[in-house]
């Protein structure tokens, strides 16, 4: 089940590393539409927090530290914030639309939190391993001598 715990925060990596390339085709798409970040968002608002949440429960199942459960769950809290601030930054739009330098200002801390959400991810993964081969090196069906 460690396995489980490490390939599902690999797969969570590779998630958040395609989230970085599907904002990238939406900003280069030409010319832009309401599909330009279609897997962009659709890879941020369900993948990941439903990974996040999966790698949660396996961490829990599996009785890791619980400093790496927690920071299993960091991820779908961050992508909370991701919502927040595309929120936030488009209510302080000038009304029709168009930005603002505060709409730039906030709306430029999503790019922030991405980096915020893979470096957590890429502590969860590392966690995952270095538990996992702790795991690998304790003696199976050993039994304490009687004394």
């Amino acid at each position: 089940m460690r396995r489980v715990f490490v390939a599902l925060a690999g797969l969570q990596m590779l998630a958040i590393l395609a989230q970085f390339y599907f904002a990238g085709v939406g900003a280069f798409d030409k010319p832009q539409s309401d599909d330009s970040f279609a897997l962009h968002g659709t890879t941020g608002m369900m993948v990941i927090p439903v990974l996040s949440l999966l790698i949660t429960v396996v961490a829990t199942i599996v009785k890791a530290p619980g400093r790496l459960i927690g920071l299993s769950i960091a991820p779908f809290g961050l992508v909370v914030v991701q919502m927040l601030i595309i929120i936030l930054g488009r209510a302080l739009d000038d009304g029709t639309g168009n930005s603002t330098t505060a709409s730039l200002a906030i709306l430029g801390l999503h790019a922030v939190n991405g980096l915020a959400i893979m470096a957590v991810s890429g502590q969860v993964l590392a966690g995952a391993r270095k538990f996992a081969l702790a795991g690998e090196t304790t003696p199976k069906n050993v039994t304490a001598p009687v004394s």
